[in-house]
């Protein structure tokens, strides 16, 4: 009974916070969705994925172990989907690739990639934002966030700069070159032309939690990157603080800090 207990608990404590931060002060934070239908977004992400719904003040949140996924009404029709943006898509692992695509199937979503061979799908969600399950059959937790696939046509000069900037690891996964951070890695696809940039898009950002934001934004300004939002504090959100930067192929990228005391 009590190594029941502590299992609970443990898998409690994985829903409740980012990842902690690399050297950097940095992990993935989020992915903010923008769309025409919240609450069929919702029904999704926490009836069939079992999102836990948490908030920072008045802004809603649904927890994921190593991410948040934050979805908002859009104040018009979103642009398109994630498929011909910068960030094709994200992805979680896990812990049946055939459990979760009955689940995908029951709930009426159609696939844009299904291969039994390497246990991965791709669903379509709603606004058309495409969400890929991979298997992982020693995960601890039912789901847990893997990676953010961002389309490039000069994938190691794109990685170079995520790896720069927010201090991620080199590595690779499959044939994709990828820079890795607590929480989860961003991968980058090639591209035959360049992406459209996400802002207005269904995604329309990516996010990374930040420790020490203000200094943090201290030195990228030193470093000349242009800020779409500069550091500022959020008293209406309990005190979350965020600045918008964009990286060089046009992904919009929200920078928070106290995200991960939700």
């Amino acid at each position: 009974m009590r190594l029941l207990i502590l299992l609970a608990i443990s898998a409690v404590g994985s829903f409740a916070q980012t990842a902690a931060p690399n050297a950097t002060g940095i992990s993935i934070g989020h992915v903010h969705l923008m769309v025409s239908d919240v609450e069929a977004q919702k029904k999704l992400w926490v009836g069939l994925l079992g999102a836990e719904v948490t908030s920072a003040g008045s802004l809603e949140m649904l927890k994921f172990p190593g991410v948040f996924v934050i979805v908002q009404k859009s104040r018009t029709p979103p642009a398109d989907g994630s498929d011909g943006s910068t960030v094709n898509h994200f992805g979680f692992l896990v812990k049946s690739y055939a459990d979760m695509k009955a689940k995908l199937t029951a709930a009426g979503l159609t696939f844009s990639n299904d291969n039994e061979k390497t246990h991965q799908v791709t669903a379509v969600f709603p606004d058309k934002v495409r969400v890929e399950f991979s298997e992982d059959t020693n995960l601890k937790v039912p789901i847990q966030m893997h990676h953010i696939h961002v389309a490039t046509v000069d994938q190691e000069a794109t990685r170079a700069w995520y790896v720069k900037t927010f201090g991620g690891e080199a590595g690779k996964r499959g044939i994709f070159p990828s820079a890795m951070f607590p929480g989860g890695e961003v991968d980058f696809l090639k591209a035959n032309e360049a992406p459209s940039p996400t802002k207005g898009r269904s995604l329309d950002h990516i996010g990374f939690e930040v420790k020490n934001l203000q200094e943090f934004c201290k030195k990228l300004e030193a470093d000349g990157v242009k800020f779409e939002l500069a550091y500022r504090e959020m008293p209406q959100l309990a005190g979350l603080k965020i600045a918008f930067i964009t990286d060089p192929i046009g992904t919009r990228i929200e920078l928070t800090e106290g995200l991960s005391a939700h």
